[in-house]
């Protein structure tokens, strides 16, 4: 029995002692162990850091950082959505009007444009008026339509010494449907198969074929080959006539 208690006294028995580690802690910064550290006044240097990060802007509405106040004014001096999808209603006024007055010069400036919206409104409203008459040939007018496009983009970039765009000549050339989609109107009340239907067909296709040389003859400085450029526009809108007619 007194071997156990010498044993159990001997196995409980350590070399550790809190005195010998009161002054040593390993892997702590003296100032967190240190009791003054905590008797640290703090309320006088947090008040003046609340005095200096105080809000001075209003309820709901937040003050813009100041790298931020220029992409705000970019957003205001933004143009229209209208304007930056190519869409100018002045525009599409003017090259209206420079159609349907055949002897009014046209601006360069304003046909030198690549906008289509004028040209597919056109297109849709001749598929419509040709419906309204009884022809489905909505087919038959944007598949032409867009090989004679092709067709007069390789004709004019061979005869003028300045380059133009397909989408130049689709515009050019979709403006200068608006005759042919007041004759197709006219067929839905009246019949075009007869010497007054022969005698407007030509008048149209005349008159969408010198507006539409007109315009390119001016916008690439081609004065003197008017008559040429403006044979094969009078084929291209012959073949919506003999749509429009028969």
């Amino acid at each position: 029995m007194g071997d156990f208690q010498s044993f159990e006294q001997d196995f409980y028995q350590s070399g550790y002692y809190m005195d010998s580690q009161q002054g040593e802690v390993y892997g702590y910064d003296p100032a967190y162990v240190n009791p003054a550290y905590h008797e640290v006044d703090n309320s006088a240097h947090l008040a003046d850091e609340y005095a200096t990060t105080s809000y001075t802007g209003q309820v709901y509405q937040p003050v813009a950082p100041p790298e931020q106040t220029e992409c705000i004014d970019s957003y205001e001096e933004e143009p229209p959505l209208l304007e930056e999808l190519g869409i100018n209603f002045d525009h599409i006024w003017q090259k209206t009007l420079t159609v349907l007055n055949p002897l009014k010069p046209a601006d360069g400036s304003i046909m030198n444009e690549t906008d289509l919206t004028g040209p597919i409104l056109f297109c849709v409203a001749l598929g419509a008026t040709l419906l309204m008459a009884g022809k489905v040939h909505f087919g038959y007018v944007y598949g032409i339509s867009a090989l004679g496009c092709v067709g007069i983009y390789t004709l004019l970039n061979l005869m003028s010494i300045y380059s133009i765009s397909c989408g130049c000549v689709a515009s050019v050339l979709g403006y200068c449907l608006l005759p042919m989609v007041a004759l197709a109107a006219f067929a839905v009340v009246f019949s075009l198969q007869g010497l007054l239907g022969t005698l407007l067909a030509l008048l149209v296709v005349g008159w969408c074929s010198l507006s539409a040389s007109k315009i390119f003859s001016s916008t690439l400085n081609m004065s003197g080959q008017q008559l040429l450029v403006a044979y094969p526009c009078a084929l291209l809108y012959g073949v919506f006539a003999l749509l429009t007619v028969f």
